[in-house]
């Protein structure tokens, strides 16, 4: 699994020095691309018939989600460690992966992306051990929802003593965020705040992302440059932080939505995926 080393900073108007030329910030240079995936002989892979059943139940996903279904999971824990490691060999590392801790346990699931978008490996770990290893079809883990739901629920305890030193503006981003909450409904299309516009200070954006409160989802996405996206203590509420490839922000957001469109796949790329995966179960019939 890939590490998270990308911190969250502030970038913006009120945090920079006035230059005397312009200086453009680099943009990201490099953007992941479907690659496929380095399969083994025919010969090599001869009696893994439990990891071509599981690709096969994958497949079917697929074709259920690009139509609009629900998608759904396919379970591997009961796999032989040869036809794990031809899914593994079959799946790769895709742009984006995840993260979801459990405060109270050492409960860890760890999301990783394969290289077809919209198939995602869920595993999950006790104590450093594995107890569940699951493929997942969809546009996002349904986990990833859940967790924010769970998360706001939550009480949280707003600040009531007198602002910080060098706080400005973040109160009214705050009235602002929890005003489109708790306006939020399902279909509403999202609500960008985005603060690299705004006259805010290295102080705001911590006060704001301390009223916001942290959750336990931390997703990154690395498909242009690298997008990192968590969620908040309030419903439907999230920071997606965009950095490019010298990892400097370019772009940082507080986003009102039920799953930033950055973190999921499209239709069409589960429709790409179901063509894909179909073409190297066909490669794997060979054998």
């Amino acid at each position: 699994m890939k590490a998270f080393p990308i911190p969250v900073v502030a970038l913006g108007p009120g945090t920079q020095t006035e230059d005397e030329h312009l200086d453009y910030l680099p943009m990201p240079k490099d953007m992941d691309t479907y690659r496929a995936p380095m399969l083994p002989e025919p010969e090599e892979i001869a009696g893994r018939a439990a990891a071509r059943e599981a690709l096969v139940q994958v497949l079917a996903l697929l074709d259920q989600a690009a139509d609009g279904g629900a998608g759904g999971q396919v379970s591997l824990q009961a796999l032989p460690s040869e036809d794990r490691q031809l899914i593994n060999q079959v799946m790769g590392e895709g742009e984006a992966s995840a993260i979801v801790r459990e405060e109270s346990s050492s409960l860890e699931v760890r999301i990783q992306e394969s290289v077809f978008a919209g198939v995602w490996r869920l595993m999950t770990f006790s104590d450093g051990a594995l107890v569940d290893d699951v493929v997942e079809v969809g546009p996002v883990p349904a986990l990833l929802r859940v967790v924010a739901e769970e998360d706001a629920e939550r009480e949280y305890r707003p600040w009531l003593g007198p602002l910080p030193p060098n706080v400005q503006n973040a109160p009214l981003l705050v009235d602002e965020v929890r005003d489109q909450v708790a306006r939020w409904q399902p279909g509403h299309t999202s609500h960008v705040i985005n603060l690299t516009l705004l006259p805010v200070t290295p102080e705001d954006i911590g006060f704001l992302d301390h009223q916001l409160g942290t959750g336990r989802v931390l997703l990154l996405s690395r498909g242009y440059g690298n997008c990192r996206i968590s969620n908040t203590r309030l419903p439907h509420c999230w920071r997606v932080v965009y950095y490019n490839s010298m990892d400097k922000v370019i772009l940082n957001t507080v986003e009102v939505v039920d799953m930033p469109e950055v973190a999921m796949a499209a239709p069409e790329d589960l429709r790409d995926s179901h063509e894909r995966l179909s073409d190297v179960l066909g490669y794997l019939e060979q054998s």
